[in-house]
């Protein structure tokens, strides 16, 4: 039925154009249960005496749409899944909304379709609604992406910012600032070239390892826009406590702190799209270590610092020289927003 090879103002309009693309495009590969205009959802789990629904949104923006490692509709799905796990939350149902600039190709429609349906599946989570709008040329950036989940909170599970203590320690599942690096290059404007690929990965499984693993953990943050460093502030802030890592045991490509040297960006701060750092008890992190390193995700998983009594809502970083330095959270931006 979709013969056109490129989206035009008709597939916003309404009519069977609009029809046809949604049908087609969006749909035929999310197979959600009817085409009526809202989701009916259920699920054994919130059935469960004290469970309780989580529930988040997120718009997505992105240059170039299509980059090493994933594209906007991988992001996406990772970060909205993303947002429900660090609260200890598991995700269930996404919707998703395309705002389309008019001549945006129907091949790379399909193409970030097919993306998030494989990582929704990969996930264990179901797109059951959505929406379509398409907007004039140079009214859009070619496609936006705003992604809403629903999850649910077993009974007794609570996982918080300000229930982190002194003493709690703090600990990463990988390498930090390879979607940075790796969106930095693939825009081309900085002549950089690099192998570095984006980390882009839903961690709902990740994270049922590590509570199962270490049921005490206190809260998680993904190290998304502001990286390591704003998740690591927030927490700070909410929980009251000062955070101490230590430069040394950070984990960094060499590839992604040569481009930062070069460009005069700190790593630090750089975006991540499969990162997060999540606080435990001192006798739960080795546990919670190796469950991460049993996960593909979790490969490179490693204490980066701890929670202390002393500086409380400030975060600082032992340097390779011995002294310390603060890490505070960005006042503007490093770079253009890649995600």
């Amino acid at each position: 039925m979709l013969r056109d090879d490129r989206v035009t103002l008709a597939h916003g309009g309404g009519g069977k154009a609009m029809r046809d693309l949604i049908a087609e495009v969006f749909a035929a590969v999310f197979r959600p249960d009817g085409m009526e205009d809202q989701a009916r959802l259920a699920d054994a789990a919130l059935a469960e005496p004290g469970a309780r629904l989580a529930f988040t949104t997120d718009g997505f923006v992105v240059t170039p749409l299509e980059f090493p490692g994933g594209d906007i509709g991988k992001i996406a799905v990772c970060g909205t899944v993303n947002d429900l796990v660090v609260g200890g939350a598991r995700p269930l149902w996404l919707s998703a909304a395309f705002i389309i600039e008019e001549g945006t190709e129907i091949a790379l429609l399909r193409r970030i379709a097919a993306s998030m349906q494989a990582e929704a599946e990969a996930a264990g989570v179901r797109i059951v609604t959505g929406d379509t709008k398409v907007v004039g040329r140079g009214k859009g950036d070619g496609v936006f992406v705003t992604t809403s989940g629903v999850g649910v909170i077993p009974p007794g599970r609570e996982m918080r910012a300000e229930m982190v203590r002194p003493g709690d320690v703090a600990i990463v599942n990988g390498v930090l600032g390879d979607h940075g690096a790796a969106i930095l290059a693939a825009r081309g404007d900085m002549a950089l070239s690099t192998d570095v690929e984006s980390d882009c990965a839903a961690l709902g499984h990740l994270m049922a390892a590590v509570l199962a693993a270490a049921p005490g953990a206190r809260a998680a943050r993904d190290a998304t826009r502001g990286g390591l460093a704003a998740a690591l502030n927030e927490i700070a802030g909410a929980a009251g406590v000062g955070i101490e890592i230590d430069e040394e045991a950070l984990p960094l490509r060499d590839e992604v702190t040569g481009v930062c040297e070069i460009l005069g960006l700190d790593p630090l701060y750089l975006a991540n799209e499969g990162r997060l750092v999540v606080f435990v008890p001192e006798a739960e992190a080795a546990a919670a270590v190796a469950a991460m390193r049993s996960r593909p995700e979790g490969q490179g998983a490693c204490v980066v610092g701890r929670a202390v009594a002393g500086h409380p809502g400030m975060v600082t970083m032992r340097t390779l020289f011995g002294g310390s330095r603060i890490v505070d959270m960005l006042v503007g931006e490093q770079l253009p927003r890649i995600c």
